[in-house]
């Protein structure tokens, strides 16, 4: 568990490092603030008594995804090389079969360093923010209720296997690591009387963001997925937060689904997948 200093430190190296690099870097701080004892997931580098260098490892099942920085002034002196290798040799020990190196598109520092690292790029990831531009639908052929029943955690799990490509045992093992977030509501989408989908609403700093969104692949097509979206969104802007999500530009049709509900790209994330 990380400490209040140490969170402190990260967040201070974080905002010099995106002012420097005129860019955003993605270090999940609810992930940071709910890390577990048990397990070495990130990396620090110190030098004259300040932290100069970190780097974060975030675990979802059988993936994990790496984003780190330096101090502008520490840069090249091998402090970050030094750090992916001990997150890598981690990744590794923890059996995990897809190793993600997460960079801003705009970093042209973070591109230099990825030439000397075994690694294709595997997908890019952009962050929408909702505009406050369109009507959003109200249907009520569609509900959203709390998780709070073991048939719901179960249905989570099914979701995740059928939707974001991990199996079984990864599903369960990543349930019961996410389950205790305490910014986090775990919501299913109810339609034709039965559970369809779900998704995750981190709540942070007047921020809402909506994570781990899906539909079970025979119930998609049919609207299900923006009349829950709608409903979410409405809901959130009413309670004063700004709403923010996360799509991979490889899932056109998801994107396409994020705008129709009036979300605008801002920002992206490119994502390259350890090959050796």
């Amino acid at each position: 568990m990380l400490t209040k200093d140490e969170l402190k430190n990260i967040k201070t190296l974080q905002e010099l490092c995106e002012k420097e690099g005129k860019l955003q870097l993605k270090l999940n701080f609810d992930m940071l603030e709910s890390r577990s004892e048990k397990r070495k997931e990130d990396f620090f580098h110190n030098e004259d008594g300040m932290l100069v260098g970190f780097l974060g490892s975030y675990y979802f099942g059988n993936k994990v995804e790496i984003c780190g920085m330096v101090h502008p002034d520490y840069r090249r002196r091998g402090i970050f090389s030094k750090l992916l290798k001990e997150a890598v040799e981690e990744a590794k020990k923890r059996e995990a079969r897809t190793i993600l190196l997460n960079a801003p598109t705009e970093s042209q520092s973070a591109k230099e360093f990825l030439k000397n690292v075994p690694c294709t790029l595997a997908m890019v990831e952009y962050q929408m923010k909702w505009e406050k531009s369109l009507d959003l639908l109200d249907d009520s052929t569609v509900k959203i209720r709390p998780s709070i029943s073991e048939e719901d955690i179960e249905a989570e799990i099914q979701l995740d296997v059928q939707c974001f490509g991990l199996n079984e045992k990864e599903a369960r093992q990543y349930k019961l690591e996410t389950k205790d977030l305490d910014t986090d509501k775990r919501l299913m989408i109810e339609a034709e009387g039965r559970i369809a989908g779900k998704m995750r609403l981190s709540e942070m700093n007047g921020e809402s963001w909506i994570y781990g969104f899906s539909v079970f692949p025979e119930l998609q097509g049919k609207g299900i997925g923006r009349k829950a979206l709608s409903k979410v969104v409405k809901m959130q802007d009413e309670n004063g937060f700004e709403i923010f999500l996360e799509v991979e530009a490889k899932n056109a049709h998801a994107l396409g689904l994020y705008e129709s509900c009036g979300f605008r790209s801002y920002h992206s994330q490119d994502y390259y997948k350890v090959t050796e």
